[in-house]
């Protein structure tokens, strides 16, 4: 039986699409067992994808490097006789692992000067290839080779079981039904709609006899409890009182999602929910959802997309001027689509 092993991406987005991939994988050999090496934090979307047989934590944080330890678990790695890896991130401590593994085909983009550390070597074609989850795939096929389009979609497995028990602990009622709001994302304020257009946007759907759930993580807090207080209470913050596993259970539920441009957002196509995506800063050209169900919001300013953390120019436009009652009537028409 053929083992691989995949060096996944450093973030939850990135790592969703990466799905496609490992479908790819699957079709070309159906008995194959896939592993993932990735950090914490990325590990609980991973467990949920049915292509993954387990999923090996990677002890090392944002941009270290920590050669002596990847080194180690490298060689603890060469006992599980993997016969291909697969590295994903661009950088060279990513290929480490696998070289120190002694894994004979170890393939991935040139990156930082990997040559060596990569042994199947592909070349990236920007303007072949646009979005990141066409890159991802790409490396499932021979270096030159054409990707299959299109893609196909993401999906995560729903624990049932902790879904009701997240329900319970959080005291969370479905009398209603509800929409998720994500108003985070790691990347930077650029990539965030303003708390008092969410906020604005709760009041709207509760006037509508919606329930509105927050979710985020510990770093969302300050904006949950901002989009709270400017609603007047007609949102429910859930921002950091789950954990992602948990975050993936609930999601699945929701009636619709808007999010920023987040890790989240691509929870959301994995749970196969409705999405109101939303896009300052970055651009769904290059990673969008990979959903049917979905609204793209934009502004179209001239200076966005920008890429940056923070708005270079002092005025935040690509979000301030993207309305709540604009958001609304894209939630309308993404629930009316049907799809």
């Amino acid at each position: 039986m053929p083992k691989i092993l995949v060096v996944a991406p450093n973030w939850i987005g990135d790592t969703l699409l990466a799905q496609p991939l490992l479908v790819r994988l699957r079709d070309r050999l159906p008995d194959v067992e896939i592993d993932a090496l990735a950090p914490s934090w990325t590990a609980p979307v991973l467990r949920r994808m049915p292509e993954i047989n387990e999923v090996i934590e990677a002890p090392f944080g944002h941009g270290e490097l920590k050669l002596s330890a990847r080194r180690r678990l490298g060689l603890a790695l060469r006992s599980r006789g993997y016969s291909e890896a697969i590295v994903l991130p661009n950088s060279f401590k990513s290929a480490l692992i696998p070289f120190f593994a002694g894994i004979p085909r170890r393939a991935g983009f040139v990156g930082e000067l990997r040559y060596g550390l990569l042994n199947v070597v592909h070349k990236l074609d920007a303007a072949r290839l646009p979005l990141m989850a066409e890159r991802y795939a790409q490396l499932a096929e021979k270096p030159g080779e054409q990707v299959g389009l299109p893609l196909p979609g993401v999906r995560l497995r729903i624990d049932d079981a902790n879904r009701v028990a997240t329900l319970e602990r959080l005291g969370l009622s479905r009398e209603k039904p509800f929409a998720a709001f994500c108003p985070g994302a790691e990347y930077g304020p650029a990539k965030r709609w303003p708390a008092r257009h969410f906020a604005e946007l709760a009041r709207r759907l509760a006037a509508k006899g919606r329930a509105v759930w927050l979710f985020g993580s510990d770093n969302d807090k300050a904006i949950g409890e901002e989009v709270v207080r400017l609603s007047d209470g007609a949102a429910i913050d859930l921002c950091g009182k789950t954990d992602l596993a948990g975050a993936i259970d609930l999601l699945s539920l929701a009636e619709v999602v808007v999010s920023n441009d987040s890790g989240l957002m691509h929870v959301a196509a994995g749970v196969g929910r409705p999405i109101v995506a939303l896009y300052g800063s970055s651009s769904p050209e290059h990673t969008p959802p990979l959903s049917l169900r979905m609204r793209l919001v934009r502004t179209g300013i001239e200076c966005s997309p920008c890429y940056a953390r923070e708005c270079p120019l002092g005025h935040f436009k690509c979000m301030n001027e993207m309305t709540p009652e604009r958001v609304l009537r894209e939630i309308q028409a993404v629930e009316t689509a049907g799809i």
